[in-house]
């Protein structure tokens, strides 16, 4: 399991970011995609925009943007009436079972 496998599986979203160019690397990996560089692992805000949003039965998902460069998809619990792009998100679960999953709820 990785790291951010691991965190997840704990409730923590993080992320690695490049010792040398200061860039977040997406996806997690132990070492910058763009210079190769060592990398730290460190907490994302939970915090996020609200990029795209769909409805399948009664379900609503989302594409998140964190930090203005890491989007994931998610669930968003929310009235599909008070959705519009743009919109502050807050990260209230996420979580790993062999795959990642993220629930978001309106700010």
């Amino acid at each position: 399991m990785t790291v951010f496998e691991s965190e997840l599986k704990n409730g923590k979203f993080v992320c690695s970011e490049c010792l040398k160019c200061n860039k977040l690397v997406w996806p997690p990996s132990d070492f910058c995609s763009s210079c190769f560089g060592k990398v730290r692992w460190r907490q994302l805000s939970t915090i996020a925009t609200l990029i795209e949003f769909s409805k399948k039965d009664d379900t609503l998902f989302c594409i998140a943007e964190f930090e203005g460069t890491i989007r994931v998809m998610g669930a968003l619990e929310a009235d599909a009436k008070e959705l519009t792009i743009g919109k502050e998100l807050q990260l209230v679960k996420c979580d790993y079972d062999g795959t990642e999953r993220f629930i978001f709820q309106l700010k």
